[in-house]
């Protein structure tokens, strides 16, 4: 997939992305029954290593550990029950990883592939949706058996009584975007009917939640800053809300306190904190984000901002380790597990306090249609977040590089969802900064029906 133009985040700058399918076929009751999942596979995300080639290194080994998760989906025994069979996947992927020295997150990366394509069947055999099953826990979870201090818990204990009906958007400001249509070049500007600048994205989609890219360099954050504090302000006014992404900029949680203390500095800067930021997300590197050390550094700090992880959470254990350093939470990604979020918001809730409120988030990674971005807004709307970090919508043209008869199926099964433009263009409608969810609650795992993947010609690597 082509986006629309790149996407500057962190050490990398995305301008075009495998788009990977899974589709499984699974014997529940002795019916057989079809799910279906979908991922990009963005460069310097799973694995953030500058020296290697995103062709010939990341991405073949993406789809070795995506492969292998697949094998061990279909190798275990017959399971009494989803979760049974999840955690069977879980453990063996582990240890595979763990042999081949590959790091966890990418791991997780193949499990939670299958989590959702299973999962999707499941839903689709049960009749029903999502929050349902997870509700009366027909998936059979145990949640003692994924963390000791979740002993006693329901699904439904941890979950809001019902899926929320609509999410905010939270719009990404890449490191490259342009923030007013001044700022871009007459050889830059899109031939697509969709908005580019930050004030025109503001306009189109009625924004009031917004993550804000940092780069860790710190003068051109300082002028950044600056000028996204004074254009929120104008633009959106008190009701605006922000995040902060550090995206593993920094070395260590000293340097970044370093960094922070001078931004906020900054009178101008230190208004916009002090009235609307949320939280900031994984600023140190995933290779010191969790050592002991960043403990003494966050307890050390008086004045620090709410801090979470988000590339560091790449286990079951991450976040206790995390909370017990002195973050207040953590991320959920499709991509990192549904399961595992379920588990994070069950901590979450048991460790929650008045002193210290802590978040569970909900991220992106350039998810779009017609599969993956369903499938993560069912789920976010069954944990309860009431904002989500969306750029699909921003950096890829809608649906176009699909086929028609699955933008037609997208359209009609999702109206509120999406939408065509007077171009024709079909894309993610936003009605005052929300996303409305109605159709995607009524699905069995967000998608209302099974896309037909014959439409595609496949991609030969």
């Amino acid at each position: 997939m082509q986006t629309r133009f790149p996407f500057r985040y962190g050490i990398a700058s995305m301008s075009e992305v495998p788009h990977l399918f899974v589709q499984m076929q699974i014997e529940i009751d002795n019916e057989m029954w079809q799910g279906t999942s979908s991922e990009g596979l963005p460069p310097k995300w799973f694995t953030k290593n500058p020296e290697t080639d995103f062709s010939t290194d990341d991405l073949p080994e993406m789809l070795t550990v995506i492969k292998q998760a697949a094998d061990f989906a279909i190798m275990g025994q017959t399971h009494p029950n989803f979760f049974s069979w999840w955690m069977d996947l879980y453990q063996q992927q582990a240890a595979w990883a763990r042999e081949n020295q590959q790091p966890p997150l990418l791991s997780n990366l193949g499990v939670s592939l299958m989590e959702r394509a299973a999962l999707d069947a499941t839903c689709r055999q049960q009749q029903t949706s999502l929050s349902t099953v997870l509700h009366q826990n027909r998936l059979g979870i145990d949640l003692s058996a994924i963390r000791a201090d979740l002993t006693g818990l329901e699904p439904s204990d941890v979950l809001p009584p019902e899926p929320l009906r609509r999410v905010q958007l939270r719009h990404t400001v890449g490191l490259g975007d342009p923030l007013t249509e001044s700022d871009i070049h007459a050889d830059e500007r899109l031939d697509d009917s969709l908005p580019h600048s930050l004030t025109s994205n503001i306009d189109r989609y009625g924004l009031r939640y917004f993550k804000i890219k940092l780069s860790g360099d710190l003068e051109s954050d300082l002028v950044r800053m600056r000028m996204l504090s004074a254009l929120l302000h104008e633009q959106v006014g008190e009701t605006m809300r922000f995040t902060l992404d550090g995206n593993e900029q920094y070395k260590n949680m000293a340097n970044f306190r370093e960094h922070w203390l001078a931004l906020y500095a900054d009178a101008s800067i230190r208004r916009m904190v002090d009235q609307s930021l949320l939280f900031v997300e994984q600023p140190v590197h995933r290779d010191a984000a969790l050592l002991a050390e960043v403990q003494e550094s966050l307890l050390n700090w008086q004045e620090a901002p709410p801090v979470i992880i988000d590339e560091s959470d790449a286990t079951l254990d991450s976040l206790p380790i995390a909370l017990k350093l002195g973050y207040c939470g953590t991320s959920h990604k499709n991509c990192k597990g549904i399961i595992k979020s379920i588990a994070a918001l069950g901590t979450i809730q048991q460790m929650q306090s008045s002193n210290r409120p802590l978040i569970l988030s909900a991220e992106d990674l350039g998810n779009i249609g017609p599969v993956a971005l369903l499938q993560d807004l069912a789920v976010v709307a069954a944990l309860g977040i009431p904002h989500v970090e969306r750029n699909g919508h921003h950096y890829f043209a809608g649906l176009s590089m699909f086929p028609e008869p699955i933008q037609k199926q997208t359209a009609r099964d999702h109206p509120d969802l999406y939408h065509r433009d007077a171009s024709g263009l079909l894309a993610l409608q936003s009605s005052a900064g929300q996303l409305q969810l109605d159709s995607i609650n009524a699905a069995p795992l967000g998608l209302k029906q099974q896309i037909d993947l014959k439409h595609f010609s496949p991609w030969q690597l």
